[in-house]
């Protein structure tokens, strides 16, 4: 299995960007370069499916979901992403790109933090019918190597602005100033993960106190900060564990900033219900 680290690298579709994008009649690679990284792997990217008709189950850190008409899935740099193994009917596309290409848009994203803890949206027929355009426009910018790299930032901002706005629909606005706190926070966390932060710090940190902060979070993510942390070491553990990142559970317990591997196992069980042995077993019973 080959790693997915440098795949827009190797597969872009512009010479100054590192972005790709697939639809039924354009941009499959070859079936030996797919089956060479293989059906399950650590995105190293972002990823967009829209799905206009057709159905397909991915699965991202280990939780399967079902994407149908009108819908679209996002999946974020470092989760595991199992490829669907069979897809019924399709209109449909696929965009990915990296940090660099992401870093180029005049504006940020929320739903990127994914703070409502929903990577599939169901798309109104208003927001596919502007989606659908822009994705074309897209897809002929990287017909060719020269496409212009203003013009694909241009409409990967708006393609993003709408994905955004209909993330956000059927919720509060990230305006809103305790979504964006909570979002505040899950940033946090992903930039300080394994260092274990204390939630007075944190609290510090976003000008709150630590009751405010525990509401917020409680409200948004239905844990309290503390376990919020916890489960988000556990989900790191369980895509090191799925993807053979570590040796040995001392050497992941180490990784994760535990300095007791003893305390880091019994962690574990408490949250996924079975010992890392019991976990490690199912993965290689599964393959």
């Amino acid at each position: 299995m080959e790693s997915m680290e440098r795949f827009l690298d190797r597969f872009k579709q512009n010479r100054k960007l590192a972005i790709r994008m697939v639809s039924p009649g354009f941009g499959h690679l070859s079936s030996q370069v797919v089956s060479a990284f293989g059906p399950t792997h650590r995105n190293a990217h972002y990823f967009f499916l829209l799905m206009l008709q057709g159905s397909a189950r991915h699965v991202i850190d280990l939780q399967p979901y079902d994407v149908g008409n009108n819908e679209l899935l996002f999946i974020l740099p470092n989760q595991i992403h199992e490829l669907p193994k069979a897809k019924r009917g399709g209109d449909y596309f696929k965009i990915g790109f990296d940090e660099n290409c992401l870093a180029l848009l005049p504006r940020q994203y929320p739903f990127l933090v994914n703070p409502l803890n929903s990577q599939k949206i169901h798309l109104t027929p208003a927001a596919v019918a502007r989606l659908k355009p822009i994705a074309e426009i897209l897809l002929g910018l990287l017909s060719t190597m020269d496409g212009d790299p203003e013009l694909i930032v241009a409409h990967l901002n708006s393609l993003l602005t709408e994905i955004n706005t209909a993330y956000f629909a059927a919720d509060k606005s990230p305006a809103d100033s305790k979504l964006s706190k909570y979002i505040a926070f899950k940033v946090f966390v992903e930039n300080n993960l394994t260092d274990h932060p204390k939630v007075e710090a944190i609290a510090e940190e976003l000008a709150l106190n630590p009751n405010s902060l525990y509401t917020i979070v409680k409200h948004y993510s239905g844990q309290s900060p503390k376990e919020f942390m916890t489960h988000r070491l556990i989900l790191e553990a369980r895509r090191r564990l799925y993807y053979g990142e570590s040796t040995s559970v001392k050497e992941l317990a180490f990784e994760l900033g535990f300095s007791d591997p003893d305390y880091f196992s019994r962690l574990f069980k408490k949250v996924t219900g079975q010992t890392v042995a019991a976990f490690f077993q199912d993965l290689s019973s599964n393959e």
